[in-house]
């Protein structure tokens, strides 16, 4: 299933909206869940639409349930 190009950019704001919260950089979360810094700045900018995977990994590196992250 294809995500609208707008519904990647409200997604990407707001993984980045919650790392610049914890006042983290690309490669900490990174670090934590086993990402390409580049990878998680394409999601980040609404590029890429992040695989199933993806998502729980970052839920994960922000301490919090999938449907938190996905909650904006």
């Amino acid at each position: 299933m294809q995500v609208s190009d707008e519904k990647l950019l409200q997604l990407g704001n707001h993984i980045k909206s919650l790392r610049k919260k914890r006042k983290l950089t690309l490669e900490n979360i990174c670090y934590k869940n086993g990402l390409e810094p580049s990878t998680l700045s394409r999601i980040e900018n609404g590029q890429v639409e992040p695989k199933y995977l993806t998502l729980l990994q970052l839920a994960n590196a922000y301490d919090m349930k999938l449907s938190q992250l996905l909650d904006f």
